[in-house]
């Protein structure tokens, strides 16, 4: 549970926008999506890989 403790004299949005951040860097979503759905070890890995070889790919275009 994320509890925000709202300042005196400050804006309800402002407070707002400290909440979603905040529960933006928990996770917490990512982890509800993750488990709405199995997906198998292989795939899991497969997407890795293919995550990892994007990346390199692009650092290695930034350094040609």
């Amino acid at each position: 549970m994320l509890i925000i403790p709202i300042k005196e004299g400050e804006n309800i949005d402002r407070a707002l926008k400290r909440y979603k951040r905040k529960f933006d860097r928990t996770g917490t979503k990512r982890a509800l999506q993750t488990r709405k759905q199995f997906d198998k070890p292989s795939v899991v890995r497969r997407a890795q890989i293919q995550k990892a070889q994007y990346v390199q790919n692009l650092r290695d275009q930034e350094n040609i």
